[in-house]
């Protein structure tokens, strides 16, 4: 029983990081985007979303409409970064941000839905794009230059 259970675990820890942050990448980029599509009519931000920050979002310190713009300009570029793995980490440090204000102060009760976005993000932040991105095009790029250097942190344990 202990050797199949080993096996299991083995398989499992093959799972490539890269597919993973992959997975990460693209589907949280889904859901920011597609929130970001059902704010705007062509180049514009539609009337009806000044009126969802005005009374139903109510974020506080900023003002309506330039949170609006705020959010809206970020739901519709960082998943791009996302997807393109180009400034990854910096795309769902910013998205994790926004996650948490609207955790905080717009939809408290929607702690699950938000916890698994912040997950995906931090994987994201932690490991970076992955090996399918322009991020590590450019790191192994500058690896080879002596930038980065070509040592890699020690893992220190298990876990």
């Amino acid at each position: 029983m202990y050797a199949l259970v080993a096996a299991f675990i083995k398989r499992f820890e093959r799972i490539p990081v890269s597919l993973i942050v992959l997975l990460a990448r693209v589907i949280v980029g889904l859901v920011f985007f597609n929130s970001g599509l059902t704010k705007i009519d062509g180049f514009s931000i539609k009337p009806g979303t000044f009126f969802l920050f005005a009374e139903e979002y109510k974020v506080p310190l900023i003002p309506t409409a330039l949170a609006a713009y705020m959010a809206t300009t970020a739901e519709l570029t960082m998943p791009l970064l996302l997807w393109s793995g180009f400034g990854a980490r910096f795309a769902a440090a910013v998205l994790l941000g926004m996650t948490a204000v609207i955790q905080t102060f717009v939809y408290p009760d929607a702690y699950m839905t938000h916890g698994l976005w912040a997950v995906a993000l931090l994987v994201i932040m932690k490991n970076g794009a992955g090996a399918l991105s322009i991020d590590h095009l450019i790191r192994m790029r500058h690896e080879a230059s002596g930038l980065f250097g070509s040592e890699r942190p020690v893992k220190v344990g298990r876990g």
